[in-house]
């Protein structure tokens, strides 16, 4: 298996097969940039933030954002991981094999979350993170950033800001990380 395919195995028996690559390092780096230039020219006080990654996908993506928010702002931006596994509403259909760690340091009441995601779907996700949110208090904000916008939303979401917009078929599959964004399918290991 080739080392991209093992990175992105999925726990449900299938991996990831790129076709061809539609982002590389440098033009994810140009997106991420700009999404920050427009979460700073949106909030006034960039000491109420918090960049949340979820896990796993977002993860990365949202520590390179803080690290670009950090340095435009030359402020520390509090960052954190959600995992929201349980929360999801389709948990019947593909059972949690395996949960990540959700690390929030402080209380989130009165914060802007800047909710990091790697490809925007269903907005399945985002609901269960919305929702998993809520135990960390009460957010006088919640904004999403997302590196893809796929599009197919099955419920009324839509990000903030995003890296780029690349319309998918279903029988397509996104990998989207700060290497790079590539397109393939999910094949059965």
């Amino acid at each position: 298996m080739a080392e991209r395919e093992r990175r992105h195995a999925r726990p449900r028996g299938v991996i990831f097969v790129p076709r061809s690559q539609l982002l590389t390092e440098d033009e994810v780096e140009r997106a991420l940039r700009r999404m920050a230039h427009e979460v700073v020219e949106r909030n006034d006080d960039p000491r109420t933030l918090v960049v949340i990654g979820l896990q796993t996908g977002g993860v990365p993506i949202a520590e390179r954002l803080r690290d670009i928010l950090a340095d435009i702002t030359g402020v520390d931006i509090e960052f954190g991981l959600l995992d929201v596994a349980f929360y999801r509403d389709d948990v019947s259909l593909h059972p949690v094999l395996e949960s990540a760690e959700t690390s929030i340091s402080s209380d989130l009441t009165d914060r802007t979350v800047i909710l990091v995601d790697d490809v925007l779907y269903t907005g399945r996700t985002i609901r269960a993170a919305l929702n998993a949110l809520s135990d960390w208090g009460r957010p006088r904000f919640v904004q999403l950033a997302v590196l893809v916008d796929r599009g197919h939303r099955e419920l009324p979401i839509r990000p903030d800001f995003v890296g780029k917009n690349l319309p998918t078929s279903h029988d397509e599959a996104i990998d989207a990380g700060v290497d790079g964004v590539w397109i393939g399918t999910l094949v059965a290991k």
